[in-house]
């Protein structure tokens, strides 16, 4: 049963009921559920399925993709040495077959292609010179390197240039997402315990799979994370190994990033990592940022130029947090509730399930066809002009010519805004104005779990958005 992924549904729908070939790219982070997608809306039912085998030499990949033809029922007449003479197996295999629409799906093509193996070029004759003039064939090709996807399919300047009738990027779950698929499963979590979960692993499916009926939030994350066999214990090293064929540079940068919260300029991170600075580093920004690792962001009021690099996947955050250092106790999670490192964390892990679903938080404002940019904002102390100095995470910043001030505080309760709070807020207010010169009218926000408890200081808050926004459903 397919969660969610209505628009990626009602577009397979259009290819498999078109009268035309199509050409279609599918591509996202590992685990994200992209194969489970294209198996589950096709029942299994492809002319021809192959995946790509990991680490595989171009001889092991020509001899999986023959086993593949061969489960497809294709009776091989001579051996396949490379991968143009593989290609032209598969147009036999299609010719001979009966269905009225051919369905090819190639999982992890961004593993067959190997140093010097001319997979683009065989997979770009292909479909130029056989199947797009033809009306009924569906070729599916799929890759968990996003970057690798974008630069040598989606992208291409070759053979392949504009010759894609479809795209599909396949994104996380969001928060709304991932509380119907538990309820398809039928265990019992509330939505403050959802959250804590998509504020370790996100809203990646793969992961929320390993969730079982009967355990606490607390007994799933030790089972799932801690205990002696759990399943999870070195995703990160697999993760990134999976996504990049030479991770130790890409883990370096998100490790460095791990280290300040909002942050880094490029010049940060090569003064911090030790990394040389070149167009290689900054080709490694881009994968990282297409898979989902990282976002880039500019401060409101700052050039272009000046981009912020900030780590965003869960996941990783919550490996530098708790799990790098490797913890014996099997209970570990269980044992940390109430801490001030799991406190502190919860933080910080909110903040970004936050920005992970600014859509959502555009429709509790009712803004979602104004147009407005995301920014951050950060300025330093300058006494002399009445600027204490200040950091805001999250502007929303709109054509209607109001900014949303957005402070994002975890509570597991109703959120108290204190005198502290309140000073603080004002003193932003005061910070953005002086700095930026802005005259937009400037709302300060609340993104919390439970809503304000009602004093004084809450009436200065102009909007208020709760958990139970961010579980709005965002088509």
């Amino acid at each position: 049963m397919i969660t969610g992924r209505q628009k990626e549904i009602e577009l397979l729908n259009t290819v498999l009921n078109d009268n035309r070939s199509h050409f279609l790219a599918v591509y996202g982070r590992r685990r994200i559920g992209k194969t489970f997608l294209i198996r589950e809306f096709f029942g299994g039912r492809f002319t021809f399925m192959h995946s790509g085998l990991f680490e595989g030499k171009l001889n092991d990949q020509l001899y999986a993709f023959s086993s593949s033809l061969k489960d497809a029922g294709y009776q091989q007449k001579k051996a396949i040495h490379n991968w143009l003479e593989a290609f032209d197996a598969l147009k036999e295999l299609v010719l001979e077959s009966k269905e009225h629409r051919k369905v090819i799906f190639i999982d992890e093509l961004s593993w067959m292609d190997t140093p010097k193996s001319k997979l683009i070029m065989a997979l770009e004759h292909f479909w130029n010179g056989f199947a797009s003039s033809r009306n009924d064939i569906i070729l599916i090709v799929c890759a968990s390197a996003t970057s690798w996807m974008l630069s040598n399919v989606v992208h291409n300047k070759g053979g392949l240039y504009n010759r894609l009738t479809e795209q599909l990027h396949i994104q996380s779950f969001s928060l709304k997402d991932c509380e119907d698929y538990i309820n398809n499963k039928n265990i019992a979590l509330n939505r403050e315990q959802i959250a804590q979960y998509y504020m370790i692993f996100g809203g990646v499916p793969f992961y929320w799979d390993f969730l079982q009926k009967g355990y606490s939030l607390q007994q799933n994350i030790d089972n799932i994370l801690f205990s002696r066999e759990a399943p999870l214990k070195n995703e990160f090293d697999y993760l990134y190994a999976s996504v990049f064929k030479k991770p130790q540079v890409y883990i370096r940068i998100v490790e460095t990033l791990a280290t300040k919260k909002v942050g880094m300029t490029r010049e940060e991170i090569i003064q911090r990592s030790g990394i040389i600075n070149s167009g290689d580093l900054s080709h490694k920004l881009e994968e990282l940022e297409s898979c989902g690792f990282i976002r880039v962001y500019y401060a409101f009021g700052m050039k272009k130029k000046n981009a912020v690099y900030q780590l965003i996947d869960s996941f990783t955050l919550f490996y530098y947090q708790f799990l790098k250092s490797r913890p014996t106790d099997e209970h570990f999670w269980s044992n940390q509730i109430n801490t001030p490192a799991v406190n502190t964390w919860a933080g910080l892990a909110f903040e970004r399930l936050c920005l992970l679903h600014i859509n959502q938080m555009k429709q509790k404002l009712g803004i979602t066809g104004i147009i407005s940019e995301v920014n951050s904002f950060y300025c330093q102390a300058d006494p002399d002009k009445g600027i204490t100095g200040s950091q805001i995470d999250l502007l929303i910043v709109r054509k209607d010519q109001v900014i949303n001030l957005c402070e994002m505080k975890y509570s597991s309760s109703e959120y108290t805004v204190t005198e502290k709070t309140d000073r603080s807020i004002r003193n932003k207010i005061n910070d953005l104005r002086i700095s930026s010169g802005t005259k937009y009218a400037i709302h300060p926000t609340i993104v919390t779990t439970y809503g304000l408890l009602p004093n004084s200081y809450s009436n200065n808050i102009q909007s208020v958005i709760t958990l139970d926004d961010l579980f709005r459903q965002h088509y």
